[in-house]
């Protein structure tokens, strides 16, 4: 869906997350030095080109499938937190520390997992 004046950018699962390969991204760059040079005497090869983008488009897939991943690992720590702090509340005096603890750990995994979230989403 186009965006007029004044709309916002990209919503968070618009955005376009890639993930290349060790060997996708020195294909993409020698293929992309190949262009350059192609582009200088004014003369292209449309198979450099359709290389470029089928790598692009693979990247692109697996980048929404690995952020798809993140967010649901994000979610499941989100959701272990709220049961931590439901368990710490209602614990008795003597399983408060290991409540405290549990809860303290769950927020880690929390922080973690939004970290893991916002670096995907920057590229």
């Amino acid at each position: 869906m186009a965006r007029g004046a004044g709309q916002p950018g990209p919503t968070l699962w618009e955005a376009t997350v890639h993930s290349y390969t060790r060997a996708e991204s020195r294909e993409r760059s020698r293929l992309f030095r190949k262009g350059f040079k192609q582009a200088l005497a004014d003369c292209v090869d449309p198979h450099v080109t359709r290389r470029i983008e089928a790598i692009d488009r693979a990247a692109a897939e697996r980048g929404a499938l690995e952020l798809r991943a993140l967010h649901d690992v994000q979610a499941t720590a989100r959701q272990d937190l709220a049961r931590t702090k439901a368990a710490e509340r209602t614990a008795p005096r003597a399983d408060k520390p290991a409540a405290k603890q549990a809860r303290k750990e769950a927020e880690q995994r929390v922080r973690l997992a939004e970290r893991a979230v916002q670096k995907a989403e920057r590229g």
